[in-house]
């Protein structure tokens, strides 16, 4: 069933940035409807029992506190086992980011300009179009728009003065179009528009994402060829930028910033459940044990139905985190379009 209601932005003392009702999310392949939400692969391939699944390549490896993953879902029956989309996706996990560490984030900047740049299958002469998803107005939502205001846009230059432009520079041109909410168009509509008249031969699309792990909210970065859902991160699933709607190939580039309230009360009664198991008598423990999903959903939906269909929380320090990611992102995105510029100089861009 499926349910339209407005946006309803909250503050709850400081850790709570929004309270969103829209539409419910359909639940993605095999997973059932009372399962968390996913927007990351890696969370993905977690929840479909991790390990070898037939017609999904995962690789991950560690340096230098960045961990990478790639995986490849393959075809339509590896879609439904796992929850994604067919395509390739590289996820960068970063704990060490929550410290801020400028050194860190010069390195993931530069580790993500090399991802992208396997997703980026284009000459150097060919244009790219970066839209920038999200509500500018709400700190959480903002990193589109942020990443937008830090890129080097470069398409009117080569319209303007072409012989300044030398070789190892591409011509990008960038938009934050807003939501739904603010300008009454569908996002797809107002990017569709645009590349029917800039006529990009790509668009990375840049949004905040939520998580199901705490770990990971402003943490993670993911990359990935199958377009991107406005909305999906708080359960609004509309028309996607996608090869087929915009006709160009589209990557879609995500942070997450939140994570659902359902999520934390999930495994925070998981956790209980453990803990109690490990400490109480024989007799009881086959008891605790004879709790399912659909239990603890509906325990989750009668703590939270007071308060509307979910919350989406956020950490309190989420001005300098979206900062910090959009900082690295737009840094990233620098040196993956323009060849000719260092990571030093497409960081001066960002600030």
């Amino acid at each position: 069933m499926h349910r339209t209601n407005p946006y309803a932005w909250r503050r709850f003392g400081e850790f709570v940035e929004w309270t969103h009702r829209g539409q419910a999310p359909e639940p993605q392949g095999d997973q059932q409807a009372s399962d968390p939400r996913v927007d990351l692969a890696v969370e993905a391939h977690e929840l479909a029992g991790g390990g070898d699944i037939p017609g999904v390549d995962v690789e991950t490896w560690s340096e230098e506190g960045i961990t990478v993953t790639r995986m490849h879902v393959q075809d339509e029956p590896a879609a439904r086992r796992v929850g994604k989309e067919p395509g390739r996706y590289s996820t960068l996990e970063v704990p060490g980011l929550r410290k801020r560490d400028p050194d860190l984030q010069e390195r993931v900047s530069a580790r993500m300009a090399v991802e992208l740049a396997r997703f980026i299958e284009l000459p150097d002469t060919e244009s790219a179009l970066v839209v920038g998803l999200g509500n500018w107005n709400v700190t959480a939502d903002s990193l589109g728009p942020l990443v937008v205001e830090k890129l080097f846009v470069t398409r009117h230059l080569f319209h303007h003065i072409p012989d300044l432009m030398g070789d190892g520079y591409r011509s990008v041109s960038a938009v934050a179009p807003g939501v739904l909410g603010i300008t009454g168009i569908e996002t797809m509509e107002i990017v569709r528009g645009i590349v029917e008249h800039v006529k990009p031969k790509l668009v990375v699309a840049v949004d905040a994402l939520a998580s199901r792990s705490t770990k990971r909210v402003n943490t993670t970065i993911q990359i990935a060829d199958t377009g991107v859902h406005p909305g999906s991160g708080v359960g609004n699933r509309r028309k996607g930028l996608t090869r087929e709607t915009l006709g160009v190939p589209v990557i879609a580039i995500g942070v997450p910033t939140v994570v659902e309230a359902t999520t934390i009360i999930h495994d925070a009664l998981d956790y209980l459940l453990q803990r109690l198991s490990r400490e109480v008598s024989d007799q009881l423990r086959p008891v605790l044990n004879t709790f399912d999903v659909a239990e603890k959903q509906k325990w989750i939906t009668d703590i939270l139905d007071p308060l509307g269909d979910n919350l989406v929380v956020t950490p309190k320090e989420i001005d300098a985190f979206v900062d910090d990611a959009a900082h690295i992102v737009a840094t990233g995105l620098n040196v993956a379009f323009h060849p000719a510029i260092s990571l030093e100089d497409a960081a001066l861009f960002t600030h």
